[in-house]
C-alpha cells in the first residue's frame, strides 16, 4: 500500500517546501524537486535519479503514472499527496498533478567528454534570470550542440524556473559550471576555438567558419563579456543590427548565432 500524507504541517512536506524555495537547501541535500510528466521523463532519459514521486490522484490518472514507472528499471517511491499539498509545492498553475524528487548532478567540468572531434559548445558567462537560461538551454537543446557552460553562475541550475522555463532540456543538455578562468583554460586545453559575442572589435557572425570546434560565448544584456573573455577569444562577433537598437535578448542573439553554425556544418556532411 502506498504511503499517504494529507498535511501541509507534515515535516516531510515541509523540507520538500524549503527545497523549492532555497538554493542552499539544495546544495546541502544534493536533492531537487520536478514538477511534470514530460519534465520527470526528461530527467529520467537524461540519467537522473528519481527517489521519490508524489502524486495528487485528483489530478493524474494511474495509466500516466505506471507509464512514467514503467519507463525506468529505478525502484522510485510513489506518495499520494492531497490537493493542497500539491499546490503548495507545484510552482504552475497547471499541472499534472505529479512532483518528483530528484538527485543533482555533478556539473563540474572535469566530467565532460566530448563524442565528437569538433565540439560544438554555447557558453553563458554570469545568466541571473532563470528565464534566459532556460531560453538558452532551450536553444542549445534545439540546435543539438555538444554542451552548454555556464561562466560564474549567479543562480542555482536546479532553480524550479529554470526547470520549468527549459521545458526540460536542463536535463537533456550536457551542462557544466567553473569560473572563466576555467572555461577559458578548458577550451584552449583543447584547442577549442571561442567566438565571444561582443560589439566592439568585432566580425560579423556569419563570416566565421564555424565548421571546425568552436565555442559561442555571450554575457549579459546589461553589461555584455567581461575583459577576461574578450582578452581570449579566436574571434569577436557581431549581429548586425537594422534598425535603431544596438542588442537583443541574449537567447535570442545565441540562436541566431547557434544555426548559423548548425547550417554550416550540415551543409558540410
Amino acid at each position: 500500500m502506498r504511503k499517504q500524507i494529507s498535511s501541509v504541517q507534515n515535516p516531510y512536506i515541509k523540507e520538500l517546501f524549503l527545497l523549492k524555495e532555497k538554493s542552499r537547501i539544495r546544495k546541502k541535500t544534493q536533492t531537487f524537486l520536478i514538477e511534470g510528466l514530460r519534465e520527470i521523463s526528461l530527467a529520467l532519459k537524461g540519467g537522473y535519479t528519481i527517489k521519490t514521486l508524489l502524486i495528487d490522484l485528483s489530478i493524474i490518472d494511474e495509466p500516466a503514472l505506471n507509464n512514467l514507472l514503467e519507463s525506468t528499471s529505478l525502484e522510485i517511491e510513489v506518495i499520494e499527496i492531497t490537493s493542497q499539498i500539491h499546490q503548495k509545492l507545484a510552482t504552475r498553475t497547471t499541472t499534472e498533478g505529479v512532483l518528483a524528487v530528484a538527485i543533482s548532478k555533478d556539473l563540474a567540468l572535469d566530467t565532460i567528454e566530448f563524442k565528437t572531434e569538433n565540439p560544438f559548445i554555447l557558453v553563458a558567462e554570469a545568466p541571473e534570470k532563470p528565464g534566459n537560461i532556460g531560453a538558452l538551454l532551450r536553444t542549445a537543446d534545439a540546435a543539438g550542440i555538444d554542451a552548454v557552460f555556464i561562466a560564474n553562475p549567479k543562480t542555482d541550475l536546479y532553480n524550479p524556473n529554470i526547470i520549468r522555463s527549459s521545458v526540460g532540456c536542463l536535463f537533456t543538455t550536457t551542462i557544466a559550471t567553473g569560473t572563466t578562468s576555467e572555461i577559458i583554460s578548458f577550451l584552449k586545453e583543447r584547442k577549442i576555438n571561442i567566438y565571444g559575442a561582443a560589439l566592439s572589435a568585432s566580425v560579423e557572425y556569419q563570416t566565421i567558419d564555424f565548421k571546425k570546434s568552436a565555442a559561442i560565448v555571450v554575457g549579459t544584456e546589461a553589461t555584455g563579456l567581461t575583459n577576461e573573455w574578450l582578452e581570449n577569444t579566436t574571434k569577436n562577433i557581431i549581429i548586425p543590427m537594422r534598425g535603431a537598437i544596438d542588442s537583443m535578448n541574449v537567447s535570442v542573439s545565441a540562436a541566431i548565432i547557434l544555426f548559423e553554425a548548425v547550417r554550416q556544418r550540415v551543409l558540410q556532411r
